[in-house]
């Protein structure tokens, strides 16, 4: 394994960790993808990579921004997808994007049939189910997908 393939799963991981936690994802975690990602790039191939990494992160920003911008997902979210996007490079990028959506529909029919099932078995007095956050964490959907396509291309 090399750099590219820990600091992707160091990234995920925190990502994943936080964004399960408090539904956020600090700006810190994509913008140390983003260098990771750039300079590992440098230095694998070196002004080449460099535009490859760059060309990864802005095109990993504006795959999800639309979403976004109509309220279907965190801005963490779209520039945690930007620093994957970094991390992998354009190339890998496109096959990483199916394997998030992919990965981001399961994770949200499984959170609408777990509520579902939750509503049905859980009594409420009130008729309605109290939910502390009806949000979906998106960052372990950006993680699979991303850690699949490095792993695919190994």
């Amino acid at each position: 394994m090399n750099f590219q393939v820990y600091a992707a799963l160091l990234v995920g991981l925190a990502a994943c960790i936080t964004d399960l936690r408090d539904r956020t994802i600090p700006n810190w975690i994509p913008a140390a993808a983003v260098a990771g990602g750039v300079g590992w790039h440098a230095f694998d191939a070196g002004w080449r990579g460099v535009v490859l990494a760059l060309g990864g992160a802005v095109c990993g920003f504006l795959a999800f921004l639309a979403i976004y911008l109509l309220g279907g997902m965190g801005g963490g979210d779209v520039k945690l997808t930007a620093g994957f996007g970094a991390l992998l490079g354009l190339p890998a990028l496109g096959q990483a994007l199916l394997w998030i959506c992919l990965a981001g529909g399961l994770a949200a029919a499984g959170t609408v049939y777990w509520r579902y099932l939750r509503k049905l078995w859980t009594p409420c007095k009130d008729g309605a189910a109290a939910r502390k956050n009806d949000s979906i964490p998106y960052a372990p959907a950006i993680a699979a997908g991303a850690w699949i396509a490095l792993w695919v291309r190994t």
